[in-house]
């Protein structure tokens, strides 16, 4: 979720949750409540080339060593294919929580507050709390974030200044992000893409070193030649590798799309008026600022706007009685 500009200061403690789970009521958990929305689908078909991208330099990069090592190239590319099955492994996610993402575990003062909100909102939506991992990340800035299969961070800012009831709200967008496939594929298809990430940035360093190296010349007829092998390659397959320009602005607009479904995941179980307020009051905070972004800005931002995500919450709001979610208190 995209940082929230602060509130007011708590006014109360956590009995300012709108639903309260009673001691000793039954509360009944759905055996599935993962799934892949649409946005998902799409967040993985877009890391597609990447992805194809990354096979073929681990599959050059495996029969090189075949050749010098006698290893079986195949056996190589086989174990990269199933390495994403490891982000999903509980002491991997850990250590990227950890070194990756700069998150702690909540203390004990920090769980207290933070625990039964989190039981709250997942006891309402019918999942086991309990199979996420809940982090801390030390930053001023009021934010949240889901990773991996089953990290839940929300900032120490948010923590301590957010009412327990926004809190539930921040905390339904990011389960929202986990039941919807959200989180995950975006994690895998950064995991596939990393070779080939790697190999452009080091093609761009030696681009950089060449042209600081070489003469102004041998630049010139570098520049040509790789020039014209991208003529010719684009015209030998009609042009299709200039949609991978159009990649970065697809992807915003699945991340957004993402967004708003998180959203909607949240107000579904209630929590539209707090998911509301703290909009409306960062749109308050933000001033002008909002409406003088840029719409370059706007088109590459993976998430909404607050006016959007407003608008997409008017059907909740107008509701008198939320719907689904699982009854509580």
């Amino acid at each position: 979720m995209d940082p929230i500009s602060d509130p007011a200061p708590d006014p109360g403690p956590a009995e300012d949750l709108v639903y309260h789970h009673a001691p000793g009521t039954r509360v009944t958990y759905r055996a599935r409540h993962r799934r892949l929305d649409l946005t998902a689908w799409l967040r993985i078909a877009l890391h597609l080339p990447g992805y194809l991208l990354s096979l073929a330099l681990v599959a050059a990069a495996a029969l090189a060593l075949e050749a010098w090592t006698g290893l079986s190239a195949w056996a190589a590319v086989a174990l990269w294919a199933g390495s994403g099955a490891l982000v999903f492994h509980r002491s991997t996610e850990e250590r990227i929580a950890r070194h990756l993402l700069r998150l702690h575990r909540p203390l004990p003062h920090e769980l207290a507050v933070l625990d039964p909100v989190w039981r709250e909102v997942t006891a309402r939506a019918g999942v086991d709390g309990s199979r996420y991992q809940l982090w801390i990340e030390d930053s001023d800035e009021l934010n949240a974030l889901a990773a991996a299969g089953h990290i839940v961070g929300v900032t120490r800012n948010a923590l301590e200044r957010l009412p327990r009831s926004q809190l539930a709200a921040v905390l339904a967008h990011e389960l929202g992000h986990h039941t919807g496939g959200h989180a995950w594929a975006g994690l895998l298809g950064q995991w596939y893409g990393l070779p080939a990430r790697a190999a452009w940035r080091a093609l761009s360093r030696v681009r950089l070193r060449a042209a600081r190296t070489f003469s102004p010349t041998t630049v010139l007829v570098i520049t040509a030649v790789t020039g014209y092998l991208t003529y010719r390659t684009l015209a030998a397959t009609y042009g299709l590798p200039l949609l991978l320009l159009a990649l970065p602005w697809l992807a915003a607009a699945v991340g957004r799309r993402a967004e708003l479904r998180a959203d909607a995941h949240a107000a579904g179980l209630g929590f539209a008026p707090m998911l509301a307020e703290l909009l409306h009051r960062s749109l308050r905070e933000e001033g002008k600022e909002a409406g003088e972004s840029r719409l370059l800005d706007r088109l590459l931002s993976s998430h909404p706007d607050h006016r959007t995500r407003i608008h997409h919450l008017q059907p909740y709001l107008n509701r008198e009685t939320p719907q689904g979610g699982h009854p509580l208190g």
